[in-house]
This record gives structure tokens, sequence and C-alpha cells, in this order.
């Protein structure tokens, strides 16, 4: 087929989400949207709606500009990124913001990277919205303990490895290795672990689930920058994590994954080479 009838179907394809009866983003409503690990094409249908709607967004740090560049071009934007280790708005002052905008009249897009209520934070600024009597939307996002481990080659599950995973966080409010969480419990309860912001404390981390009783030679992984063409991926054991802690390159943001699905990667890992040439994803 000819280019420019390839383009004419691609076209009508994509404007047939024009006819779509999406709900209403009313003014004086917050739409909470997760923008998926990386990539801009991995957004879904009611999140790219959002963006075209939207009057204000507040972004976060994660959120990729080629993202940002399909939202309505009359649209304010509102950087609100918080990184570990670098100066970042506090939460209660992004919380109020969202109010105060929709308390204006205003169509608001709090976008945020991966999903809202997945180590977001999403669960605190509703809550704070429902106290203010804003009316708001969640719309889930991929997140990238699920796709960014995809984009690397690794399953979260797979059937001959484990029949369950375990989501948690590398760090507490503070910045420093979560307190409240049984390092025991988690190290045994399931063969594969997904931490979210952990490579700062992952010789931490590492220690206490040794202790425990995992393995040594329990295959570990830190993917960095996922489902972007500049991905990187590391592959090593728990027993190496302290040795990858002490090294200053690894880059972040990255999701640390546990267990035997790690191995999965040798022969699923299918973004390369020139896929990796598409931004969209």
């Amino acid at each position: 087929m000819i280019t420019w009838l390839k383009n004419l179907f691609a076209r009508q394809h994509f404007a047939r989400l024009d006819a779509l009866d999406f709900p209403k983003f009313a003014p004086g409503t917050v739409w909470l949207v997760g923008a998926g690990p990386g990539a801009p094409g991995l957004i879904s249908l009611m999140g790219y709606h959002a963006l075209g709607k939207a009057d204000v967004i507040v972004y976060d740090a994660l959120v990729s500009p080629e993202l940002l560049a399909l939202a309505n071009p009359r649209a304010e934007k509102i950087h609100a990124g918080k990184r570990g280790g670098k100066p970042s708005p506090k939460q209660t002052d992004i919380s109020l913001r969202i109010i105060e905008l929709a308390q204006q009249g205003k169509r608001v897009l709090r976008l945020k990277g991966g999903d809202p209520f997945m180590f977001g934070r999403g669960g605190e600024e509703a809550g704070a919205l429902h106290r203010a009597g804003i009316k708001f939307r969640i719309v889930p996002g991929i997140s990238a303990g699920i796709g960014g481990l995809a984009y690397a080659g690794i399953p979260a599950t797979h059937r001959d490895a484990n029949h369950a995973v375990i989501f948690l966080t590398g760090h507490d409010e503070h910045g420093g290795v979560p307190q409240s969480v049984d390092w025991a419990a988690i190290a045994n309860a399931t063969p594969v672990i997904v931490m979210y912001m952990a490579v700062k404390h992952l010789g931490s981390i590492a220690e206490k689930l040794l202790a425990a009783g995992r393995q040594a030679d329990d295959r570990l992984a830190i993917v960095s920058n996922a489902a972007l063409p500049e991905q990187s991926v590391i592959t090593a054991t728990l027993g190496q994590a302290a040795d990858l802690a002490a090294r200053d390159d690894i880059p972040t943001p990255a999701i640390v994954v546990l267990g035997p699905v790690v191995d999965y990667r040798q022969t699923l890992d299918w973004y390369q080479d020139a896929l990796r040439e598409n931004r969209i994803g």
C-alpha cells in the first residue's frame, strides 16, 4: 500500500476517538491520571482525553515532555515533581494547589508517573480533594513495577516461577529505609519482590533480606529509565547488591526486581535496537 494511503488510514483510525462518548471533564473538578512508566504511548485513552480537555496540568518530574506536548495547547502547565535528594515541593502544598485551582473553576489534570495509587501519593491527594468537597476522578496508569519490567523482558509473574509478587517502596516519607516493613515476613512471603525507589538504600535492604533468609544467589535486576530509549538494565544477585549500591553511576528513576523472573530476560528482552528509535514507545 502506498505511503499516503497508509497515512490516511492512520489518521482516520485515531480520528475515530473524537467520536467516542468520553466522560465529561467538568470545570471545577480534578482528574488524577497515571501517565505510565515512561513512554508517552503508554498512557490510557482516558488519560489522553484528559490531556486534551484540561485547563491546567499539574505534573510530576517523571512525566515526559513528549507526553506534555500532546496536551491542550492553551493549558497552563505546572511542575510539581518530587525527586529524592533534590529540592521538591511539599505534598501538602501540592494538594492545596490543586484544590485552589479547582475552586477557581478550572479543569485540573493531576498527571502522575506510573499509577496514581502505586506509591504515587494519589490516595493522599484524593483524600484532600474529598475533604475540600472537590469532585475527582481516578484514571489508573501502567505502573513501572509491571510495565517497566515488561520493557526489560521481565514478567512480574510467570506460571513456572511465582504465583505471588510483593511491591514495596525503598524509602519512607523521611527518605530512609522504611521502618514499618516487616522485612523477615517480606523476605519469605513470595519468590518475587518488586521495589520502587530502592537504589539509594539497596545495600541496607539487601542486608535485611539476606538476614531474613533470602539466598545470596537470588537473581536481581535494576531497570533504569524504563520504557524510554535510554533504558538500561543491570542484572546481578542479591549478594552483589551492596556493591551495586556503592556505585554512583546507576541512573534513576529505577525499579528493582528480585527473584527467578529475572532470568526470563535472557529470552524475553525484546526492547532493543530499532525498537528504541520511536520515543512514543
